[in-house]
């Protein structure tokens, strides 16, 4: 199956937002890309966690998911997004939709907020229960969500896993600052290796966020690299692939007890 990560940088713009994730899942779509992953926020960003989060949020039913479903029918794609849901009246959801053949098939709200580094994204958003997210299935993959600073928390992946993920979709508006470009590759391998599993992880690039969207292999390897630029990364992943790493790596069945 043929993936891709979108990566771009969004504004507080919606409608030119929008128009550019429609020209990068275009160009996808022409070069085979069944599922891609957009980054998190994908629909509206600015600098700072404030009101304009909250101002800015729609329903899951509202124009901007509309027109993503829109777009997944009409391109016979899969894919992942992140929005600012609304929720209350100064608080928000930060939610993942995971959409195909036109329809919502999974929704999940972040767990871990981003309370670090001199960010505070709990000051606008509501921390979701861990676990609330549900997997999809695309073409004999099963699909996993988590966003951002979940990744600094490997039992987030490793309850993908365990619920069947054999692909993590990894959204994410990894924002700029010391080391955090070599916190990101360093993560994003980590959580593809200890699970065996493929990351797609989508990552706004500047000012936003840090770039390096990336497709990693379940053996840690970079199938598809974007680097600071807008653009698109894609690889084909395949069970063949995985089985052979989950033979060579059975780390999964070990826990699992399935062998000695």
């Amino acid at each position: 199956m043929i993936t891709a990560v979108l990566q771009y940088n969004p504004t507080d713009d919606k409608a030119a937002n929008l128009d550019t994730i429609e020209a990068l899942l275009r160009d996808a779509a022409k070069r085979g890309v069944r599922l891609a992953v957009l980054p998190e926020y994908a629909i509206y960003t600015v600098p700072a966690m404030d009101q304009r989060f909250v101002d800015s949020a729609e329903d899951l039913d509202g124009p901007a998911v509309t027109r993503l479903r829109e777009l997944s029918a009409e391109l016979g794609l899969a894919l992942v997004a992140g929005i600012n849901e609304a929720a209350t009246v100064d608080r928000i959801h930060n939610t993942l939709v995971g959409i195909d053949a036109g329809e919502i098939r999974a929704v999940y709200r972040k767990v871990h907020l981003y309370d670090a580094f001199g960010y505070r994204e709990s000051d606008r958003v509501i921390a979701a229960e861990p676990g609330n997210g549900d997997t999809f299935d695309v073409d004999g993959f099963t699909v996993g969500m988590q966003t951002c600073y979940d990744l600094r928390f490997p039992e987030v992946s490793r309850m993908l896993v365990d619920a069947g993920a054999t692909i993590i979709a990894l959204p994410a508006e990894w924002v700029p600052g010391p080391l955090k470009e070599y916190h990101w590759n360093t993560l994003i391998r980590a959580r593809a290796i200890e699970n065996t599993v493929y990351v797609l992880a989508a990552d706004q690039c500047a000012p936003t966020g840090a770039g390096n969207s990336a497709i990693i292999d379940p053996m840690g390897i970079a199938l598809a690299q974007v680097g600071e630029i807008v653009g698109l990364g894609i690889a084909d992943v395949s069970q063949e692939r995985l089985d052979a790493v989950r033979t060579t790596n059975p780390a999964l069945a070990v826990l699992s007890g399935e062998v000695g």
